[in-house]
């Protein structure tokens, strides 16, 4: 489910769940621990990439609308648990977002150092609200963090689809890339990144993340447990079953 390319110091941690990369329970545990092995294996900086023309689709709605609620709650807490794995990693996290990269898509990259996403037709963004799921506290936190406080209501409010330039203007992603070379800019990033010595490197990014980690942990629990009342009342429901026919006619 996750593919591992080394480049030197810098590691490519690929999902790879086809066709949409799913964030299914299983794949985020997998991520979780990759993240955190991973600077045990070398790796001084990680780069999270995708398949060409799609990063993530999100959270598998097709498999959690079908879990009782104490499952689903164990497969969001594997959901939160993969964020707080990214916000905290020891080394930094270069997103290569390779394309489409909607809801549970776009909080993995806003939790990344670094946001590269392709150019050409993709869109990224926090479509939650459209598909009828309230927007976690945790999740509003990253987008406020990423765009500003007014910038970032807007975005989970709407639930607004951005094109690369879009997000590229408003601070979502941090740069434009090629399709065929997102993953080399993001590597190249990291490889400027990790040219500063280790101790001041680490100890910068504790200090400039604390905020974002301790977030993370002290909502988590909360924001589990209001995802699980609201998904199964009737609207949402309804709304999931319907997004599921739609992806199965698609």
């Amino acid at each position: 489910m996750i593919n591992r390319m080394i480049h030197g110091e810098v590691h490519e941690l690929r999902l790879n769940r086809p066709p949409v990369n799913a964030l299914s329970p299983d794949l985020l545990q997998f991520l979780a621990d990759e993240v955190r092995r991973s600077p045990k294996q070398g790796a001084r900086a990680l780069v999270l990439s995708g398949r060409e023309g799609m990063f993530s689709a999100g959270l598998d709605v097709p498999v959690l609308i079908e879990l009782e609620r104490e499952d689903l709650g164990r497969a969001l807490k594997a959901f939160f648990d993969a964020i707080e794995a990214l916000a905290a990693s020891a080394v930094p996290v270069a997103a290569a977002i390779t394309g489409h990269s909607p809801a549970g898509g776009a909080v993995l990259a806003l939790c990344c150092d670094r946001r590269v996403m392709a150019e050409g037709e993709f869109t990224i963004g926090l479509s939650e609200v459209r598909l009828g799921i309230p927007v976690p506290r945790i999740v509003a936190d990253l987008a406020t963090r990423a765009v500003g406080t007014s910038a970032g209501e807007t975005l989970c409010v709407s639930g607004e689809l951005l094109h690369p330039e879009k997000a590229l203007e408003v601070g979502f992603v941090d740069q434009l890339a090629p399709v065929g070379d997102v993953v080399a800019a993001a590597c190249r990033w990291c490889q400027d990144i990790i040219e500063a010595p280790a101790h001041a490197l680490a100890e910068t990014r504790s200090i400039l993340r604390r905020d974002l980690v301790e977030s993370i942990r002290s909502h988590s629990e909360d924001d589990v447990r209001i995802l699980a009342d609201q998904w199964f009342q009737p609207e949402l429901q309804t709304a999931m079953r319907d997004l599921v026919a739609r992806l199965k006619d698609g």
